[in-house]
């Protein structure tokens, strides 16, 4: 009896040694994607940028095969491990569920899987996005959804402490922190976000994993993929006593105790119910390992850990971390009372090609909103576009040393460009308004627009050719202007700029 009793101890370590092992990468991942958003300096991006790239749905929309392919592999030798270890919006549900089981303890039960609302859900995202509505559908995309969470909501929390150690700092001579401006960047967009932590928060207090399980596009097809995974949850019915600690503790009501089974389509292998299983009724194998485990349970056990072990190598296979050398854009001074002006086309950052291939890749997750050193982009308001990026120069104009946000996106709706190639792509071109310009209704000199466009494609001429003593007024050449924003940015004229950029609805290169 006494070896038999130390197999079982060495078991109990083994088992819990698994879902630590489980908590601490999905730590990582959850503190890694988060921290992504709320840097304001671009300095983390060489290191943790390719934790955006391997998620799911941008992997997809940038057509990066080697991450799907590998996501697939994964789910269908593990389960749905990419769940509960790299979906940072699945992990934050996992830490408000975890919260809610301080208060109430066993509080979980079975309920049967609701397939049909999984599979309109899942179909209505997918039509969605086909027909080009993608502000639509990803109100629900789990990247994009946290990610304007924090974008919105946490980083403004964030960049006020960051103030705060900024002036103690100063106050102390070091200058290890530095101010930066906290604003609301658009009002729709961060009543979306609240409402969205709202209903992630109240659902997992509830009932752990009912989102992901039920609205979830991306869980309901890597669930299905699941359903037929080598590695899977099993339940040993000759050792099970029928004590329901398994289905009072699953966040997912994927465990019918009463007859044995699992439902690995809404399993995100959290192991929660092996550490509370007494009886070491519940393992982490093959169906075909199940039924040897009665001969070398320790043995068994040994071996799932290792296989756990090995998802953090493919996961780290499906991507290479590019080192890059950090840049610091120096900000300007914000210029009140600045009205942003009615455009024809929105202004998109370079990268992007075109209005049409921006607006199908991008998931609208604000990463390079988060990332723009300059307030450059913000959310839009516009209901076609809603939620995705803009380009507008009322704190600020696209410095054309600048390459930040297309080295963050993940979806491929801004594709990675070197400095030269900024430099020669027309993303807008400049607009004169007669009635706005200071020289014509005030008749002082200025020429501000012209002395700050970076490409030189603004000259100032006589207003009469006639005449050499007439106000000089802006001539615009259009084959030059890139519409980095530097000429309506720095127009002095109020509300509105006697000049502005029009976007361009596809980009080109000279």
């Amino acid at each position: 009896m006494q070896p038999n009793k130390q197999a079982n101890n060495i078991i109990v370590i083994n088992l819990k040694m698994l879902k630590k092992i489980r908590v601490a990468i999905a730590i990582l991942f959850f503190v890694g994607v988060t921290f992504l958003f709320l840097d304001f300096t671009g300095s983390l991006h060489s290191w943790l940028g390719w934790m955006a790239k391997i998620q799911f749905l941008p992997a997809v929309l940038a057509l990066n095969f080697v991450v799907i392919l590998s996501l697939i592999a994964i789910t269908l030798i593990f389960g749905r491990i990419y769940c509960s270890v790299v979906c940072p919006a699945g992990v934050f549900q996992d830490i408000i569920s975890h919260i809610g089981g301080k208060f109430k303890k066993n509080r979980f039960t079975y309920s049967p899987e609701h397939k049909i609302l999984r599979l309109i859900v899942l179909a209505i995202f997918v039509l969605l996005m086909v027909f080009g509505l993608n502000s639509i559908a990803i109100l629900i995309a789990p990247y994009s959804a946290y990610g304007r969470i924090v974008s919105n909501i946490f980083q403004p929390v964030y960049q006020w402490f960051n103030n705060i150690f900024a002036n103690i700092a100063e106050h102390y001579e070091s200058y290890a922190f530095y101010q930066t401006d906290v604003w609301l960047k658009s009002i729709p967009v961060f009543v979306v976000s609240l409402i969205t932590l709202i209903v992630f928060c109240v659902l997992a207090w509830k009932n752990g994993r009912t989102w992901c399980n039920n609205i979830c596009p991306v869980g309901t097809v890597l669930g299905y993929l699941s359903k037929f995974s080598y590695y899977k949850i099993n339940i040993d019915k000759d050792k099970c006593v029928g004590c329901s600690l398994c289905t009072k503790n699953c966040k997912a009501s994927a465990i019918d105790y009463k007859n044995y089974s699992v439902d690995h389509s809404r399993c995100v292998d959290c192991f929660n119910c092996i550490g509370k299983c007494k009886k070491h009724a519940i393992s982490f194998s093959h169906k075909t390992e199940q039924t040897q485990a009665s001969n070398s349970n320790t043995e068994t056990n040994d071996n799932g850990r290792r296989k756990f072990l090995s998802i953090v190598s493919l996961f780290a296979a499906t991507s290479v971390v590019k080192a890059q050398q950090k840049k610091v854009d120096g900000g300007l001074a914000v210029i009140e009372d600045k009205k942003i002006p009615e455009r024809f086309f929105p202004i998109k950052p370079a990268g992007s090609h075109s209005l049409k291939n921006f607006s199908e890749h991008c998931t609208a997750c604000q990463l390079c909103v988060a990332e723009c050193p300059n307030g450059v982009l913000r959310p839009s308001n516009n209901l076609s576009t809603l939620m995705q990026p803009e380009m507008s120069f009322e704190r600020g104009y696209c410095r054309p040393e600048c390459t930040r946000c297309s080295q963050v996106c993940p979806t491929g709706a801004i594709t990675e460009i070197t400095i030269e190639q900024k430099s020669s792509i027309h993303v807008g071109h400049a607009v004169w308004i007669k009635d706005n310009c200071l020289p014509l209704i005030d008749g002082v000199s200025c020429g501000n627009c012209a002395r700050h466009c970076p490409t030189g494609a603004i000259t100032m001429i006589n207003q009469s050719q006639s005449n050499p003593n007439s106000p000089k007024i802006p001539m615009i050449d259009t084959e030059r202007c890139i519409g980095c924003g530097a000429c309506e940015n720095l127009c002095p004229a109020r509300p509105f700029s006697a000049i502005y950029v029009e976007g361009n609805k596809v980009h080109s290169e000279f």
